[in-house]
């Protein structure tokens, strides 16, 4: 019984480290070291163990690595030259995004494939795949690789080449990439719980 309760505490501590020490990290901060394909396979697999309403299972993924980085880099740089002018977006920013993904080991392009099949309302389907999400962001933190969700317009934009079907729906891309984790700080902090619970006895 004391071996069982040692081993539960130990999982549990185990489990809240890797959520509390969960961190946003971003391309920049990468060693453009390649990922292992075992443990890309590993953290897609952990995301389909997500809770899925009546297992639609409605995600799908697309992992981009090697060459695939450089052209999705020309494209981010000129999709913001296009938008920003140049006082804003400056060349050394162009030049920064050009190259921005190549600092990732990889990207995984991120689609939410609505159930056509199932009624079923789309904020459940959503929900599974940040829950999906959330798993991969998490075994990324147990194997020390960085790892962000980018939401933004332009990774929307380019997914859209990969023949997307008429009930998917890309909702970005996830960056991975190791990262020198002894130096890597991040100053964020969370509300304290009680400011955010309200028990009702």
């Amino acid at each position: 019984m004391i071996a069982t309760e040692t081993r539960r505490d130990v999982r549990q501590q185990l489990l809240t480290d890797i959520i509390r020490n969960r961190r946003s990290v971003y391309a920049d901060d990468y060693t453009n070291e390649p990922i292992p394909e075992a443990i890309i396979r590993e953290v897609l697999t952990n995301a389909t163990w997500a809770p899925t309403y009546k297992m639609t299972q409605p995600w799908r993924f697309i992992v981009l690595q090697g060459n695939q980085r450089k052209p999705f880099g020309e494209f981010l740089a000129e999709y913001y030259r296009e938008r920003l002018n140049e006082t804003v977006f400056t060349r050394e920013r162009y030049e920064r995004a050009k190259a921005y993904p190549e600092r990732a080991a990889c990207m995984v392009v991120l689609i939410m494939r609505r159930n056509d099949k199932i009624d079923i309302k789309e904020w459940e389907e959503l929900a599974a795949v940040c829950c999906a999400v959330q798993n991969m962001a998490l075994t990324c933190e147990a194997y020390d690789i960085g790892a962000y969700w980018d939401s933004c317009d332009a990774c929307v934009e380019y997914a859209a080449r990969f023949g997307l079907e008429s009930n998917e729906q890309c909702l970005g891309f996830f960056y991975m990439g190791y990262y020198d984790k002894a130096t890597y700080s991040s100053p964020k902090r969370r509300t304290p719980i009680d400011k955010k619970v309200t028990w009702l006895y």
